[in-house]
Protein backbone atom coordinates (compact mmCIF):
# COMPACT_ATOMS: atom_id res chain seq x y z
CA UNK A 1 0.00 0.00 0.00
CA UNK A 2 2.67 2.57 0.82
CA UNK A 3 4.39 1.32 -2.38
CA UNK A 4 1.34 2.63 -4.04
CA UNK A 5 1.02 5.68 -2.68
CA UNK A 6 4.75 6.44 -3.08
CA UNK A 7 4.23 5.37 -7.11
CA UNK A 8 1.40 7.65 -7.25
CA UNK A 9 2.96 10.32 -5.88
CA UNK A 10 6.26 10.19 -7.98
CA UNK A 11 4.01 9.72 -11.20
CA UNK A 12 2.41 13.06 -10.60
CA UNK A 13 5.36 14.71 -10.07
CA UNK A 14 6.68 13.04 -13.46
CA UNK A 15 3.56 14.23 -15.61
CA UNK A 16 3.60 17.73 -14.31
CA UNK A 17 7.31 18.29 -15.07
CA UNK A 18 6.82 17.01 -18.42
CA UNK A 19 4.13 18.89 -19.23
CA UNK A 20 5.33 21.89 -17.60
CA UNK A 21 8.42 21.68 -19.89
CA UNK A 22 8.82 23.89 -23.08
CA UNK A 23 7.73 21.78 -26.26
CA UNK A 24 10.48 21.94 -28.55
CA UNK A 25 10.45 24.14 -32.26
CA UNK A 26 10.79 21.64 -34.92
CA UNK A 27 14.07 22.85 -35.36
CA UNK A 28 15.21 21.31 -32.23
CA UNK A 29 13.53 18.54 -32.72
CA UNK A 30 15.51 17.64 -36.28
CA UNK A 31 18.41 18.82 -34.45
CA UNK A 32 18.19 15.94 -32.06
CA UNK A 33 17.35 13.49 -34.99
CA UNK A 34 13.62 13.51 -33.78
CA UNK A 35 10.89 13.40 -36.08
CA UNK A 36 8.67 17.13 -36.62
CA UNK A 37 5.53 17.95 -34.83
CA UNK A 38 2.61 17.52 -36.89
CA UNK A 39 1.19 20.81 -38.54
CA UNK A 40 -1.47 22.83 -35.66
CA UNK A 41 -4.37 23.94 -37.25
CA UNK A 42 -4.64 27.49 -35.97
CA UNK A 43 -7.22 29.23 -38.23
CA UNK A 44 -10.93 29.22 -37.50
CA UNK A 45 -13.53 26.72 -39.91
CA UNK A 46 -14.55 28.52 -43.16
CA UNK A 47 -18.23 27.67 -41.77
CA UNK A 48 -17.60 28.91 -38.24
CA UNK A 49 -15.31 32.05 -39.36
CA UNK A 50 -17.29 35.73 -38.90
CA UNK A 51 -19.04 36.82 -42.13
CA UNK A 52 -16.98 40.33 -42.80
CA UNK A 53 -18.59 43.68 -43.12
CA UNK A 54 -19.79 45.02 -46.67
CA UNK A 55 -17.04 47.43 -47.88
CA UNK A 56 -18.88 50.36 -47.76
CA UNK A 57 -18.34 50.95 -51.16
CA UNK A 58 -21.39 52.11 -53.19
CA UNK A 59 -21.59 51.44 -56.89
CA UNK A 60 -18.57 49.16 -57.59
CA UNK A 61 -18.31 46.30 -58.93
CA UNK A 62 -16.14 44.20 -56.94
CA UNK A 63 -16.95 40.61 -58.81
CA UNK A 64 -16.23 40.96 -62.04
CA UNK A 65 -15.93 44.02 -64.63
CA UNK A 66 -17.61 47.04 -66.04
CA UNK A 67 -19.26 47.74 -69.22
CA UNK A 68 -21.45 49.74 -70.66
CA UNK A 69 -24.18 48.36 -72.85
CA UNK A 70 -26.73 49.35 -75.18
CA UNK A 71 -29.20 47.23 -73.49
CA UNK A 72 -29.25 44.69 -71.06
CA UNK A 73 -32.15 41.65 -71.46
CA UNK A 74 -32.95 38.63 -70.38
CA UNK A 75 -30.97 35.05 -71.87
CA UNK A 76 -34.70 34.54 -72.70
CA UNK A 77 -34.99 36.96 -74.79
CA UNK A 78 -35.51 36.96 -78.53
CA UNK A 79 -32.20 39.47 -79.19
CA UNK A 80 -29.99 37.54 -76.56
CA UNK A 81 -31.15 34.15 -78.44
CA UNK A 82 -30.84 35.28 -82.37
CA UNK A 83 -27.03 37.01 -81.16
CA UNK A 84 -25.98 33.93 -79.23
CA UNK A 85 -27.31 31.42 -82.56
CA UNK A 86 -25.09 33.48 -84.48
CA UNK A 87 -21.89 33.12 -82.09
CA UNK A 88 -22.54 29.55 -81.64
CA UNK A 89 -22.58 30.25 -77.92
CA UNK A 90 -25.20 28.63 -74.88
CA UNK A 91 -26.65 31.29 -72.97
CA UNK A 92 -27.60 30.43 -69.04
CA UNK A 93 -31.43 30.01 -68.66
CA UNK A 94 -32.85 33.58 -67.44
CA UNK A 95 -29.93 35.43 -66.85
CA UNK A 96 -28.77 38.87 -67.26
CA UNK A 97 -27.03 39.70 -70.60
CA UNK A 98 -25.56 42.67 -72.12
CA UNK A 99 -26.29 43.38 -75.45
CA UNK A 100 -23.16 45.09 -77.62
CA UNK A 101 -21.17 46.70 -74.49
CA UNK A 102 -17.09 48.04 -74.03
CA UNK A 103 -15.17 48.35 -70.92
CA UNK A 104 -14.91 50.74 -68.18
CA UNK A 105 -12.42 51.06 -66.26
CA UNK A 106 -12.93 52.54 -62.59
CA UNK A 107 -9.64 55.04 -62.98
CA UNK A 108 -11.50 56.56 -66.17
CA UNK A 109 -14.39 56.97 -65.08
CA UNK A 110 -13.16 59.73 -62.98
CA UNK A 111 -10.95 61.16 -66.10
CA UNK A 112 -12.90 61.08 -69.73
CA UNK A 113 -15.44 57.83 -69.15
CA UNK A 114 -18.58 58.11 -70.94
CA UNK A 115 -20.93 55.83 -70.95
CA UNK A 116 -24.39 57.20 -72.22
CA UNK A 117 -25.73 54.06 -72.29
CA UNK A 118 -26.48 51.52 -69.51
CA UNK A 119 -23.74 50.82 -66.64
CA UNK A 120 -23.73 47.56 -65.59
CA UNK A 121 -21.03 45.11 -64.02
CA UNK A 122 -20.63 41.40 -65.29
CA UNK A 123 -19.15 38.42 -63.73
CA UNK A 124 -19.44 36.09 -67.01
CA UNK A 125 -18.35 35.57 -69.92
CA UNK A 126 -17.40 38.36 -72.88
CA UNK A 127 -18.06 37.67 -76.48
CA UNK A 128 -16.49 40.50 -78.20
CA UNK A 129 -18.75 42.73 -76.55
CA UNK A 130 -21.27 42.33 -78.66
CA UNK A 131 -22.90 39.87 -75.59
CA UNK A 132 -21.76 40.11 -72.09
CA UNK A 133 -23.39 37.33 -69.89
CA UNK A 134 -24.60 37.80 -66.16
CA UNK A 135 -24.63 41.61 -65.74
CA UNK A 136 -26.51 43.47 -63.03
CA UNK A 137 -27.13 47.60 -63.65
CA UNK A 138 -25.11 49.69 -61.59
CA UNK A 139 -26.03 53.28 -60.76
CA UNK A 140 -22.49 55.42 -61.38
CA UNK A 141 -23.48 58.84 -62.63
CA UNK A 142 -20.86 58.65 -65.82
CA UNK A 143 -21.38 61.27 -68.38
Amino acid sequence: MKFTIIFTILSALFFAAVSAAPSLTNAQRLARGWSPNPPARRTTPVAAAKRGQPSGIHNSCNTGTMHCCNSVTSSNSRVASTLAGLLGIVLPHNTAVGITCSPLSAVGLGHGGTCTQQPVCCTGNNFSGLVVVGCSPININVT
